[in-house]
């Protein structure tokens, strides 16, 4: 049986993201998932690992002591052949012998010298503005597979590797099942329901849903999920009688919200410019086949043109919301099929088929 060693930028949740859906659809292959710690003072690390599917086991990173970086060269090294050697030794422990190595963040770059693996995939899922581009470039070079999750991304890295499939972002598609009864979640409201979902951030822009509000007292808007930071207009908003910030709910009762909203909403945030992947908010948008209308960035490609309602401004924001509230039949089928198409099960036979073909699996 193939073995991996995947070096993940998130924890293994009940909301999985892109690395914890691909792992957990790998078939016939054992694989140890080290997530990254919460903080300098996570001692998660010093625990068993935890089997979180019959073929794998999640392990947390050890912390760094210090928050450096290659300009302190001597204890940033230090720190990384710690982290090293703590991935060497569970590796050892459960008998991984020239394991694949799957790689997610440029950083890994620097584990790589102190591992023992038969073959390097890195999967990029956006772009890292943060941290230096060599990193970055060196990982993709001495890839034996990159995969990235929009044609931009490709673009950007393909001078550093000749190797590189576009893997775009997926979908849990069973939970979106047209045909699934939903509980009302909102009984009370009459009228247009307008709704937003996933976390609140700081660099949200709301702007364009205070707009609407103001102008449509007769709409009712919903922002559903966790509120990390309150961005601008924040509290304007929960101030507004047809404003309903709900908070964050099970991912199994995510679809009932969105199946009772008449137009969903994708807004921009502020501190991320326009790029070309697609998020797994506009998957899910698609899969119930609702009107969806989206904020766009100036000079921005639409990802979805024939699907999709692309605003540049609050007026056009409104405008098209209210257009979408009049849409006539047929479009319902054509979103659902794009959602079709992205399904995490044919992400992972892509996956399975390129290191196949590459040797690695």
């Amino acid at each position: 049986m193939k073995q991996i060693l995947c070096l993940s930028g998130e924890p293994w949740s009940k909301l999985p993201g892109r690395t914890q859906q691909l792992m957990s659809r790998m078939r016939d292959v054992q694989i140890l998932y080290f997530s990254p710690p919460a903080g300098r003072g996570d001692l998660s690390y010093r625990r068993k690992g935890q089997r979180v599917r019959p073929n794998v086991t999640a392990y947390t990173l050890p912390p760094a002591l210090l928050p450096v970086g290659e300009q302190v060269r001597p204890l940033f090294l230090r720190q990384q052949r710690k982290v090293s050697h703590f991935i060497a030794q569970r590796a050892a422990q459960h008998r991984f012998q020239a394991p694949l190595l799957w790689v997610t963040r440029p950083k890994h770059v620097h584990l790589l010298d102190g591992l023992s693996y038969d073959g390097l995939v890195y999967d990029c899922d956006r772009e890292w503005e943060g941290q230096p581009p060599h990193w970055e470039g060196t990982l993709a070079h001495v890839a034996d597979v990159v995969f990235v999750a929009s044609p931009l991304l490709a673009d950007r890295l393909s001078p550093c590797s000749a190797n590189i499939a576009l893997l775009p972002n997926g979908l849990n598609l069973p939970l979106f099942a047209p045909d699934a009864q939903h509980p009302d979640p909102l009984p009370q409201i009459r009228g247009p329901v307008l709704g937003w979902a996933g976390t609140i951030r700081g660099d949200l822009d709301l702007a364009p849903v205070l707009y609407a509000a103001r102008e449509r007292p007769d709409w009712t808007f919903v922002l559903l999920g966790r509120v990390e930071d309150r961005p601008t207009f924040f509290h304007r908003l929960r101030r507004m009688p047809n404003v309903l910030l709900p908070g964050p709910r099970p991912a199994a009762d995510v679809p009932a919200w969105l199946y009772r909203c008449d137009v969903l909403l994708d807004l921009l945030r502020e501190d991320q410019p326009y790029g070309d992947v697609i998020s797994p908010r506009m998957l899910e948008y698609l899969a119930t086949g609702k009107p969806i209308v989206s904020m766009l960035w100036p000079d921005q490609v639409e990802q979805f043109p024939d699907v999709v309602y692309g605003a540049k401004d609050e007026a056009d924001f409104l405008r098209l919301c209210a257009h979408a509230l009049e849409e006539a039949s047929g479009f319902a089928l054509r979103r659902r099929q794009h959602a079709a198409e992205a399904g995490w099960p044919r992400r992972v036979s892509t996956v399975e088929r390129i290191l196949t073909t590459a040797g690695l699996l």
